[in-house]
């Protein structure tokens, strides 16, 4: 995502500039740095070594992000004809990691969530280009995730490590929201 100067100045106010360079450099490299990865995670609340969680660590993340937006996307109220929208999501939450393995599917498919649960719940103003501006300004923390969101690619050939971890990046923020 190309940033504006406004953005990036509202960035620098909430995320030091060691982090926003990690996001940068994450979203941008094909290269997986441990340390760009703590430092995100951190700017999400981590404490510790998130590169190195265990698999325990990871598949509780995975789970409580599900239940956390299974439960957010069921109590958000929605017209008539967002009634699908909302229905997909949840099956889409249901089928996530069917297969463990396959980062860089599941990549793809978390992408897919949050861009619709986002859109559930601002409605099509989430798809305007100043809405990242605008979620700051409503909800730093949120705001922040949703920078990191639109920053990482839609099309990455990465490795599966670096799939994996971008997506328990997300989840985990979601998770502990």
């Amino acid at each position: 995502m190309a940033e504006s100067e406004q953005l990036a100045s509202m960035i620098s106010k909430f995320v030091d500039e060691n982090t926003i360079n990690s996001v940068r450099n994450f979203t941008s490299t094909d290269n997986l740095d441990n340390d760009d990865v703590d430092s995100i995670a951190k700017m999400f609340g981590y404490t510790g070594s998130f590169s190195s969680s265990s698999s325990d660590s990871k598949m509780k993340i995975i789970t409580n992000f599900k239940n956390n937006l299974r439960l957010l996307i069921q109590k958000t109220w929605v017209e008539k004809s967002d009634v699908i929208l909302k229905e997909g999501i949840l099956f889409q939450l249901d089928v996530l990691f069917k297969d463990t393995s396959d980062w860089k599917n599941s990549y793809k498919q978390f992408l897919d969530i949050i861009a619709n649960s986002v859109c559930l719940m601002f409605g099509q103003q989430s798809k305007s280009d100043d809405f990242s501006e605008y979620s700051l300004r409503i909800d730093p923390e949120f705001g922040i995730f949703w920078w990191y969101i639109k920053s990482l690619p839609t099309n990455a050939d990465w490795s599966c490590e670096k799939f994996e971890n971008a997506v328990l990046l997300g989840m985990y923020f979601l998770a502990n929201y």
